[in-house]
């Protein structure tokens, strides 16, 4: 009788892990952070990739856009003695609306810290910087 409770037990324990779903607050700020790490490791084309755009942009309006990403890069060595880390202090998910907001922590080379928020949007099941 004791084996069949802890046959059952078990059975339960594991379709309830396996039925869990993940938290669509804990997936944005995840997926933010992972953007702003592509940007803090120079992959610039990658964080570029993680923009909410059409599928198809002018290639001058790309390498805009990567260029803008590396000036950032470069201001923020200048001013702080660039981003040292990056972490998530708290993400929203709207599933209804398909939108949220991550909040970023950057933590920067002079020891200064500094809270932004990155808006985000769902798009044919991947989630975007907007």
């Amino acid at each position: 009788m004791k084996k069949i409770f802890y046959i059952l037990l078990l059975i339960t324990i594991l379709f309830s892990c396996g039925s869990q779903k993940k938290d669509p607050s804990e997936i944005v700020g995840k997926t933010a952070k992972i953007y702003y790490d592509y940007l803090l490791n120079s992959d610039y084309n990658a964080f570029v990739d993680g923009m909410n755009q059409p599928e198809s942009i002018p290639n001058n309006y790309r390498e805009q856009l990567v260029a803008n990403a590396k000036m950032f890069i470069g201001q923020q060595n200048e001013d702080h003695k660039g981003i040292k880390k990056i972490a998530v202090s708290a993400a929203k998910a709207d599933t209804i609306h398909n939108t949220g907001d991550a909040y970023l922590l950057l933590t920067y080379g002079d020891n200064t810290t500094e809270q932004v928020v990155v808006p985000m949007v769902k798009r044919k099941g991947v989630w975007y910087m907007r």
